[in-house]
């Protein structure tokens, strides 16, 4: 969930503000996975309706200083997390990829991405690849040459 909010553009001094507030005030140890928790994109912002269990208003408030925001600026970004319904992240469609579709699920694999077709790990194809394996005749995959080209591209790029 924090890549995902930050490849929405969320810096960190953003971030770690944000997530201090929900834990001190509200005792969210775990903001990240919460239902609750949305971004538009340069802000971390929580549903203080749902809070308070009153679904006919939806309220969202940036975290670190109260002001609110519409809803309906971030609801692609909301379509990338599915929820289990104890509120609770269940899966999440990683943003960063741009052919691929890799998710992450805390019930496989320890929640490490993967790709959703044939279920094989981001991180075994990498370390393959690594080891100087040809991604054209890797026999540890059955994605396509494409999946295979976007998570080196992924994995290879330079933090800013």
């Amino acid at each position: 969930m924090l890549a995902a909010i930050r490849e929405q553009g969320v810096r960190l001094q953003r971030i770690r503000p944000a997530l201090a507030v929900l834990q001190k005030e509200l005792g969210l140890e775990h903001a990240l996975a919460a239902k609750r928790l949305y971004t538009d994109g340069a802000e971390v912002l929580l549903d203080y309706a749902s809070h308070a269990n009153d679904d006919s208003a939806l309220e969202l408030v940036v975290v670190r200083h109260g002001q609110r925001v519409f809803r309906e600026l971030i609801d692609a970004y909301l379509r990338r997390v599915t929820f289990a319904l104890d509120g609770w992240a269940q899966r999440i469609r990683l943003p960063q990829y741009k052919h691929a579709e890799v998710i992450a699920e805390p019930p496989f694999g320890f929640g490490l991405p993967f790709f959703v077709h044939r279920r094989a790990k981001i991180s075994d194809v990498l370390e393959c690849f690594w080891a100087g394996e040809d991604l054209k005749t890797s026999q540890r995959s059955s994605a396509s040459q494409v999946d295979l080209e976007d998570a080196v591209r992924v994995a290879s790029r330079r933090a800013a």
